[in-house]
């Protein structure tokens, strides 16, 4: 039951940030509050709330902050960072896990005059060479919801994850309309396009009348069982 649980809470996490934009160059971004609800197929009732803030420091940064709590396990994660020209710059990403009194924390350090990455986890640094445009694991959830009213049916990002520069895939599938406790939507359906061998199916739907605010995920793991997350409330900050 515990491995549902982190799938659940990665799952939750996966959520992107709130964004104000159109089609066009220039972004707006504003401060919101947004939570979630979670489904999860594990033979038993499992629900946890997700919950993103987005709020701007007083430097002009911004700062993202992702929580998901199922009381013996939790997950917070967080982005600073800043948009340049309709591109993400990750400053500094963190991460915290707590799973039966067991906890573990890394923070990623960007530096882009050295074009390299700090993973500190668990109190040991070390550098990774990066090229331009590497995000975080939670940095390119936002640069995805920038990119999709550009009409792109693919879409690449370079993420650092897991002390490894890795290429996260997604595919526009088309619109489809769904309901969620906070309203029926007509959303983008986008897929997460893990190669022909994966084990696991991940779908995401962005309402543009939301400014392309994720309302639902739907991911499938590799044992056929579900974990689904749907808008629930959505406030502004």
């Amino acid at each position: 039951m515990y491995r549902w649980i982190r799938q659940l809470l990665c799952s939750s996490l996966f959520v992107a940030a709130g964004l104000s934009h159109t089609a066009q160059a220039t972004t707006e971004l504003k401060p919101f509050r947004a939570l979630y609800e979670s489904r999860l197929d594990i033979g038993m009732p499992l629900q946890v709330d997700a919950v993103r803030e987005l709020r701007q420091q007083a430097d002009g940064h911004w700062l993202l902050t992702s929580t998901a709590d199922a009381g013996i396990a939790g997950v917070t994660e967080s982005t600073r960072f800043r948009v340049d020209s309709n591109r993400v710059v990750p400053h500094t990403y963190q991460y915290h896990r707590k799973v039966l009194g067991k906890t573990r924390d890394a923070i990623l350090s960007f530096d882009w005059t050295n074009a390299r990455v700090t993973n500190d986890v668990e109190d040991k640094p070390w550098h990774m060479d990066i090229p331009p445009g590497t995000l975080d694991k939670l940095a390119y959830q936002i640069q995805l919801r920038l990119d999709l009213p550009g009409g792109q049916r693919k879409l690449l990002y370079a993420v650092a994850d897991g002390g490894t520069l890795k290429e996260y895939a997604f595919e526009v599938l088309g619109r489809e309309t769904v309901s969620t406790p906070a309203g029926d939507f007509s959303a983008i359906k986008v897929q997460r396009d893990r190669g022909e061998d994966a084990d696991r199916e991940t779908y995401i739907w962005f309402a543009p009348e939301l400014d392309y605010m994720i309302v639902k995920l739907w991911q499938i793991e590799s044992d056929g069982k579900e974990v689904q997350l749907l808008l629930k409330k959505l406030e502004a900050l």
